[in-house]
């Protein structure tokens, strides 16, 4: 489950302007959240979206005023905690998610081909050296990697 902050929250997927794509199963991961199509926007847009619209995608589960957010999680935390035994292990076994063994190996080896490419690693190590790795790096991360790739 995830939430999202109204107003604070940026969601995206910037690898592809790192010359690379999305590694560790998230290609698969947010498929399964977005759909292909949207996944393909989202990974190949490399944009920041906000919390409305990674609701309106199903990215995330809800989007709540950032003053919300702390007792809607707790509310729901607290339900969960309430169930009788065996509910949750019950529920997870019978909400599985697609072949998601054969999309991880897929996505792994897409990562493995692209991020030794000579275009990654001038990405990469041009966004290390303007600072992608520091917090304010990060505040545009967006920016500062489209800046490279331009």
């Amino acid at each position: 489950m995830a939430f999202a902050a109204i107003g604070r929250t940026g969601i995206g997927q910037i690898e592809a302007l790192m010359g690379i794509v999305p590694g560790w199963g998230g290609t698969q991961y947010l498929v399964s959240r977005v759909g292909r199509n949207r996944a393909l926007e989202v990974v190949l847009g490399a944009d920041l979206h906000d919390a409305e619209t990674a609701e309106r995608y199903g990215w995330v589960n809800r989007a709540v005023p950032a003053d919300e957010l702390d007792d809607i999680v707790d509310r729901l935390a607290r339900n969960i905690a309430a169930l009788p035994d065996g509910v949750i292990v019950a529920a997870k076994r019978a909400i599985v998610p697609g072949d998601l063994a054969e999309g991880l190996l897929r996505g792994h080896d897409a990562w493995v081909g692209q991020v030794v490419s000579p275009a990654a690693e001038r990405l990469i190590r041009g966004g290390l050296a303007h600072g992608a790795q520091t917090r304010d790096g990060e505040r545009d991360l967006e920016g500062l990697l489209r800046g490279l790739a331009g």
